[in-house]
């Protein structure tokens, strides 16, 4: 009774051809393939935990810079104000309008 049968491996394989369809089998397949890649690499990787050699994931990091701006004397000005240049100007634009 608990013999697996090639008839019981066919309804299966129908089965899993009836739930995912024949065009997602390959990706599915593929995905599995790189998942296992993956989990092969990192087994390997905690075997050689006390070595010193850098994993291939840690040597594709990009490393950072840090960019100054070029006046650092004060916060940025927003570009789209501008600045009234007479003050009788600078009072109308700060009125609120009627």
């Amino acid at each position: 009774m608990g013999a697996l049968r090639p008839v019981h491996i066919l309804i299966l394989v129908l089965v899993v051809l009836i739930l995912f369809g024949w065009k997602k089998l390959p990706d599915a397949a593929r995905s599995l393939g790189r998942s296992m890649r993956i989990f092969k690499s990192e087994v390997e990787e905690m075997k050689k935990d006390g070595q010193s050699t850098p994993s291939a994931a840690s040597s594709d990091t990009v490393k950072g810079q840090t960019v100054h701006p070029e006046s650092s004397s004060g916060p940025i000005a927003d570009p789209t104000k501008r600045a009234a240049a007479d003050p009788v100007e600078r009072e109308k634009h700060n009125q609120s309008p009627s």
